[in-house]
């Protein structure tokens, strides 16, 4: 049997074997070289109120408020708990010592249920060390092998060079410019849409596999 199901899954295309056969919605441990993705839990909530109040990351997220206090830190816990944040918000933390360091999510699009939206913050004491980036490529391949969507989005604003960054070197291709709001700011903001194909994901893994 076994043998049996190697064969069916070489007789596949690469896209296809890369595609799930039916759409999950749990949202799994992740793991990374340096990194554990988990779900967000009482024990974070000091060190993410601490990180979250920060005009340099609120200003940044459109969802988020400043001042950020305990109080928000709770309610974004038992918020995620209960499943009203999107469907798949993880806590990123160091693998080495479990120290919490940001947040990072997928979110359904309303509008097209064969896309998702990346978002990710991350602690300003963590940044410039590719934590992001590897956060991203691990919520990225877990959100294509594990749920059958075609796109995933992602914006930033047009200022945050950092993010724009991140994105790029995951693959993201621009797609237009707009405007959000933004909860730290009391108004909106100017942000630019980028996307990743399926195809594109599954050409970027084959790269990699050939390095």
């Amino acid at each position: 049997m076994q043998d049996e199901l190697i064969r069916a899954d070489q007789e596949r295309s690469p896209q296809e074997r890369l595609r799930p056969q039916r759409s999950r919605t749990d949202c799994p441990v992740l793991l990374s070289q340096r990194l554990v993705l988990r779900a967000p839990h009482e024990e974070d909530i000091d060190a993410l109120a601490h990180l979250a109040n920060n005009a340099n990351i609120a200003t940044m997220v459109s969802r988020m408020p400043l001042p950020y206090t305990a109080k928000d830190a709770a309610d974004f816990v038992r918020r995620t708990k209960a499943g009203e944040i999107g469907k798949c918000v993880y806590a990123i933390t160091r693998m080495d010592n479990g120290e919490f360091m940001g947040c990072c999510g997928l979110e359904p699009d309303p509008d097209d249920p064969g896309a998702v939206e990346l978002g990710y913050w991350l602690g300003e004491p963590y940044w410039n060390n590719g934590y992001t980036t590897e956060a991203a490529h691990a919520l990225i391949d877990m959100a294509f092998r594990t749920r059958d969507i075609d796109f995933i989005d992602a914006r930033c604003r047009v200022t945050n060079v950092a993010s724009r960054r991140v994105i790029q070197k995951c693959g993201f291709q621009f797609q237009s410019s707009g405007m959000v709001g933004s909860l730290a700011l009391g108004g909106m903001v100017p942000v630019e849409w980028f996307r990743l194909d399926r195809k594109t994901w599954v050409s970027l893994r084959s790269w990699g596999d050939m390095r």
